[in-house]
Protein backbone atom coordinates (compact mmCIF):
# COMPACT_ATOMS: atom_id res chain seq x y z
CA UNK A 1 0.00 0.00 0.00
CA UNK A 2 1.28 3.66 -0.42
CA UNK A 3 2.30 5.75 1.95
CA UNK A 4 1.59 9.22 2.83
CA UNK A 5 3.83 11.23 5.32
CA UNK A 6 2.02 13.95 7.27
CA UNK A 7 3.82 15.79 9.54
CA UNK A 8 6.18 12.74 10.26
CA UNK A 9 3.35 10.44 10.58
CA UNK A 10 3.27 8.05 8.24
CA UNK A 11 -0.53 7.12 7.28
CA UNK A 12 -1.67 4.18 4.07
CA UNK A 13 -3.37 5.07 1.69
CA UNK A 14 -4.95 3.18 -1.53
CA UNK A 15 -3.96 3.61 -5.35
CA UNK A 16 -6.22 6.84 -5.50
CA UNK A 17 -5.04 8.28 -2.65
CA UNK A 18 -8.18 7.72 0.13
CA UNK A 19 -7.28 7.00 3.45
CA UNK A 20 -7.08 3.21 4.21
CA UNK A 21 -7.88 3.56 7.93
CA UNK A 22 -10.30 6.42 8.65
CA UNK A 23 -9.30 6.66 11.67
CA UNK A 24 -5.64 8.27 10.74
CA UNK A 25 -7.62 11.39 9.35
CA UNK A 26 -7.79 14.97 11.28
CA UNK A 27 -7.39 18.66 10.13
CA UNK A 28 -3.54 18.09 9.48
CA UNK A 29 -4.31 14.90 7.14
CA UNK A 30 -7.47 17.14 5.38
CA UNK A 31 -4.61 20.15 4.46
CA UNK A 32 -2.31 17.72 2.81
CA UNK A 33 -4.75 16.13 1.17
CA UNK A 34 -6.40 19.38 -0.22
CA UNK A 35 -2.50 20.22 -1.25
CA UNK A 36 -2.48 17.02 -3.56
CA UNK A 37 -6.01 18.38 -5.11
CA UNK A 38 -4.93 21.70 -5.97
CA UNK A 39 -6.59 23.26 -2.99
CA UNK A 40 -3.80 25.67 -0.84
CA UNK A 41 -6.39 26.68 1.73
CA UNK A 42 -9.33 24.69 3.28
CA UNK A 43 -11.86 27.93 4.29
CA UNK A 44 -14.77 27.69 6.39
CA UNK A 45 -17.18 26.64 3.50
CA UNK A 46 -14.48 23.75 2.54
CA UNK A 47 -14.85 22.96 6.91
CA UNK A 48 -18.68 22.82 6.83
CA UNK A 49 -18.79 20.44 3.30
CA UNK A 50 -16.44 18.55 5.06
CA UNK A 51 -17.93 18.23 8.54
CA UNK A 52 -21.00 17.61 6.57
CA UNK A 53 -19.63 14.24 4.87
CA UNK A 54 -18.12 13.12 8.12
CA UNK A 55 -21.30 13.16 10.25
CA UNK A 56 -23.34 11.56 7.02
CA UNK A 57 -20.65 8.88 6.69
CA UNK A 58 -20.80 8.19 10.44
CA UNK A 59 -24.46 7.74 10.34
CA UNK A 60 -24.91 5.81 7.31
CA UNK A 61 -21.63 4.22 6.34
CA UNK A 62 -21.19 5.54 2.97
CA UNK A 63 -21.11 9.00 1.34
CA UNK A 64 -24.22 11.04 0.55
CA UNK A 65 -25.10 10.96 -3.37
CA UNK A 66 -24.81 14.24 -5.02
CA UNK A 67 -28.63 15.57 -5.06
CA UNK A 68 -28.85 14.89 -1.21
CA UNK A 69 -25.50 16.48 -0.66
CA UNK A 70 -26.67 19.67 -2.04
CA UNK A 71 -29.43 19.70 -0.66
CA UNK A 72 -28.47 18.88 2.90
CA UNK A 73 -25.57 20.87 2.62
CA UNK A 74 -27.14 23.91 1.12
CA UNK A 75 -24.35 24.53 -0.81
CA UNK A 76 -25.07 24.12 -4.91
CA UNK A 77 -23.21 21.89 -7.39
CA UNK A 78 -21.24 24.27 -8.56
CA UNK A 79 -20.60 25.93 -5.08
CA UNK A 80 -19.29 22.37 -4.50
CA UNK A 81 -17.17 22.23 -7.59
CA UNK A 82 -15.94 25.58 -6.87
CA UNK A 83 -14.41 24.66 -3.50
CA UNK A 84 -13.10 20.82 -4.83
CA UNK A 85 -12.31 21.07 -8.38
CA UNK A 86 -12.21 17.48 -8.58
CA UNK A 87 -15.56 17.12 -7.57
CA UNK A 88 -17.59 15.67 -4.31
CA UNK A 89 -16.30 12.25 -4.47
CA UNK A 90 -12.35 12.69 -5.14
CA UNK A 91 -12.24 15.90 -3.92
CA UNK A 92 -14.26 16.36 -1.01
CA UNK A 93 -14.91 12.90 -0.09
CA UNK A 94 -11.58 12.08 0.43
CA UNK A 95 -9.86 14.98 2.07
CA UNK A 96 -12.52 14.26 4.39
CA UNK A 97 -10.96 11.18 5.00
CA UNK A 98 -14.10 9.27 3.43
CA UNK A 99 -13.58 5.75 1.68
CA UNK A 100 -13.04 5.71 -2.11
CA UNK A 101 -17.26 6.32 -2.88
CA UNK A 102 -18.66 3.17 -4.99
CA UNK A 103 -21.29 4.72 -6.60
CA UNK A 104 -22.78 8.36 -7.98
CA UNK A 105 -21.55 10.60 -5.67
Amino acid sequence: MPEIDVNGQKIEVDEDGFLVNLDDWNEEVAKYLAEQEGISELNEDHWKLIEYLKNYFKEYGIAPMVRKMTKESGYSLKQIYDLFPSGPAKGACKIAGLPKPTGCV
